[in-house]
């Protein structure tokens, strides 16, 4: 015997919440860019490397997302929260060198933010895109 689907919530419930986690997503994902660049661009010591190098290894992965993260696609929020995970992991891997330990904490707290708020977009995105298909406005 199968479970009953659960109700959907109305569209009043559903849109603050998409676009406050919409919101909390996107400054998560601007504070991880805006970390990144000046961190390396500012304050690392590189050891001679070529700083637009190792930016552009740096950033290049999230700017990807990036027409996808302005125009609010859900699939784009939810690609990006599996590469989010690699910007999570460097940043706990700073937070064990003393001297980068600010530096790791920001990256860690702000693709955390992403990460929650990102997955918080996805789900009631498209429990709001199943709503509007089972009642169509001019129905």
């Amino acid at each position: 015997m199968s479970r009953a689907d659960k109700p959907l919530p109305p569209l009043s419930y559903l849109q603050p919440r998409i676009r406050l986690t919409r919101i909390l997503s996107a400054l998560g994902y601007a504070g991880l860019l805006g970390c990144l660049f000046v961190y390396n661009a500012f304050f690392a010591d590189l050891h001679g490397a070529n700083p637009l190098v190792i930016g552009g290894f740096l950033l290049i992965p999230l700017l990807i997302f990036l027409p996808g993260i302005v125009t609010g696609n859900p699939r784009v929020h939810a690609w990006l929260c599996f590469a989010i995970n690699l910007y999570f992991a460097y940043g706990v891997l700073a937070c064990l060198q003393p001297e980068r330990q600010v530096y790791g904490a920001i990256l860690v707290g702000t693709s955390v933010t992403y990460f929650i708020a990102a997955l918080g977009y996805v789900r009631w995105s498209f429990q709001a895109q199943r709503v509007r298909s089972l009642h169509p406005a001019g129905a």
